[in-house]
């Protein structure tokens, strides 16, 4: 089965069971939402199934308490631990036209609109309003492209591949 990571871990929080969670998701509302179920995958190698019974915003993580667990002693063999969800789960998700999940995007192919190909995409950084998609490219340095329309022109998914437009001084 194929997991995707959704959080870490990182301490406990409280007396009550509580778990300070860094998202590692663009959706933390839609994949902590009570009733969600997410797996925890232990230091050990060892999984554990669990259910979000609540969740709150604190600072840059989300306090989670899971179904259950209602002391910190119970919560304790958790931390710290990487939550992830199934890809079954991550296709649920109903995202808007133009977004993508990181996977989908890094190892597409890229082509300028004459059909040129300029490489491939190799990374994705998050650098403030934009993504930037990193496209390595064969005897010349990566390729920073910024996931804005006036550059990204198409995704194709199906046929793996994306045109862009590399608007002067992007090269």
């Amino acid at each position: 089965m194929e997991y995707f990571d959704v959080g870490k871990i990182v301490n406990t929080q409280g007396l009550k069971g509580e778990l300070r969670v860094q998202p590692i998701t663009d959706f933390p509302d839609q994949r902590f939402k009570k009733g969600e179920k997410v797996t925890a995958f232990l230091k050990d190698g060892k999984t554990v199934e669990l259910e979000v019974d609540g969740k709150r915003k604190h600072k840059n993580f989300v306090l989670i308490h899971f179904k259950g667990l209602d002391s910190i002693n119970d919560v304790t063999f958790l931390k710290p631990s990487i939550l992830k969800i199934t890809r079954e789960q991550q296709e649920n998700l109903e995202l808007d036209p133009d977004t993508y999940f990181y996977h989908e995007i890094i190892g597409l192919d890229v082509f300028k609109e004459n059909g040129e190909l300029v490489g491939t995409v190799k990374d994705i950084m998050e650098l403030g309003p934009n993504d930037v998609w990193v496209v390595k490219r064969n005897n010349q340095p990566d390729l920073l492209l910024p996931k804005i329309d006036d550059v990204i022109k198409n995704v194709d998914l199906k046929n793996h591949k994306i045109i862009v437009d590399v608007l002067e001084g992007l090269e």
